[in-house]
């Protein structure tokens, strides 16, 4: 993936993310006042499906021909699709194929962690134009907020006049309580509490002139997997990231669904057993056991430096690597337990800023620890190793903007935009 420097702001260009076997499901209404919805069908469709005929458009969408040459002539004057080259049948006219127009409408995603803020840009096909990423102990709010202006000021810069005029907004993935488990972290509770009663939206919007969203970190991962990556095939999942601490999101019925606090698929939380009486012995919690900030600990208690994530599975670190595994699959394991008792899913997504052969140790076992007695009468969900990677919550944020603007089911995150 290309990415910002310090010395190079330009967005530069990416190869094309994952493309998928998706069906167009949505379909127009050829009934009036229905202008902006069948619009975004038409969109849709061309988005899932690639380039396409006006005629091909009508059956899939199931608008009349009429109806879908009146909107593709709109959506040309403003840009948002362009003409392929005609291609000559047999008979009759030569055919003009459309596509979305890359240029069309921009997108930023900014995914503030508790190491490390990425800035990313889209383009209105939703592939990474540029990414820049900025570490950091534990977050200032004083130095972040100005990070992120200069960051929006850049963008600004290279899109031009007309490119920053096609920005459609601003998504932001964040954990909800950046200044918790101060403990485990090893921050000062002043650094903390510099987080508590902001409201980093709010500090964002006041410093950008496009639209700004926001939503819990591993929720906007999970988005960037449900409408980019291998959640496009699953009706109902659990979705699991591993960062500096591990999380999740909950999609139902081909739905984001973020609870009435925007904390649903919190597994990071979920106790690995029972308090002792009066509360005595309280269960560690699942990101103190399978969380990368606890294997960073583990290479510090060895002696060793920490490592780059695909240093990982190399010595000296590996000894150390495989005894976290050891330990956070079983874990991984219980907390999916919990899951499947409640929730009848079709499979578990799990992703991370774990290098790729990591993590595909750490699914292997996981899958292990299913195997036991504890699993009787519980059917075990499939696993599946994610395909966007470390960029998920940063991609995630900057679909928000581009699918409440131009996607026909705004359901998808009706819950995030009404809070």
């Amino acid at each position: 993936m290309s990415a910002f420097t310090a010395d190079d702001e330009t967005p530069a260009d990416t190869a094309p993310r994952h493309g998928d076997g998706s069906r167009m499901s949505t379909r127009g209404s050829n009934q009036g006042g229905v202008r902006q919805y069948n619009e975004r069908v038409v969109l849709q469709a061309l988005r899932l499906h690639g380039s396409l005929p006006g005629a091909d458009l009508a059956r899939l969408t199931g608008l009349t021909a009429q109806t879908v040459s009146l909107i593709t002539k709109r959506l040309l004057d403003e840009g948002y699709l362009r003409k392929g080259a005609p291609v000559r049948g047999k008979v009759g006219q030569p055919s003009v194929p459309l596509s979305l127009n890359p240029q069309g409408a921009y997108a930023v995603g900014l995914k503030v962690g508790r190491r490390q803020m990425d800035t990313l840009l889209v383009d209105f096909t939703g592939q990474v134009q540029g990414l820049w990423s900025w570490p950091y102990a534990f977050p200032d709010p004083d130095e972040l907020l100005p990070e992120i202006t200069r960051r929006l000021a850049a963008i600004r810069r290279k899109l031009g006049p007309e490119g920053r005029d096609r920005v459609c907004g601003v998504g932001i993935g964040a954990p909800l309580a950046l200044g918790g488990w101060q403990s485990l972290l090893g921050v000062a509770p002043e650094q903390a509490s510099r987080w508590a009663g902001l409201n980093l939206r709010e500090a964002v919007a006041q410093r950008c002139e496009w639209p700004v969203l926001s939503m819990k970190d591993t929720s906007a991962a999970c988005v960037s997997e449900l409408v980019a990556g291998r959640g496009r095939s699953l009706h109902s999942f659990l979705y699991v990231f591993v960062d500096t601490f591990i999380g999740g999101g909950l999609v139902i019925d081909g739905h984001l669904h973020t609870g009435a606090t925007g904390n649903a698929g919190a597994v990071g939380s979920m106790p690995l057993g029972f308090a002792g009486a009066g509360g005595a012995g309280a269960a560690r919690q699942l990101l103190s056991v399978a969380s990368l900030n606890t294997l960073e600990q583990a290479w510090a208690a060895a002696g060793l430096p920490l490592a780059e994530p695909a240093q990982a599975m190399q010595a000296p670190w590996r000894a150390v690597t495989d005894g976290w595994v050891s330990q956070a699959g079983p874990a991984v394991a219980h907390a999916l337990h919990g899951a499947a008792c409640l929730l009848d899913l079709d499979g578990v997504i799990i992703d991370g800023v774990l290098s790729r052969d990591l993590l595909a140790a750490l699914i292997r076992q996981t899958e292990a620890a299913m195997k036991g007695p504890a699993w009787e009468g519980v059917a075990p969900p499939r696993l599946l190793q994610g395909s966007v990677g470390a960029d998920a919550a940063a991609l995630g944020g900057a679909l928000l903007p581009l699918h409440t603007n131009f996607a026909p089911d705004r359901e998808l995150f009706l819950k995030e935009l009404a809070g």
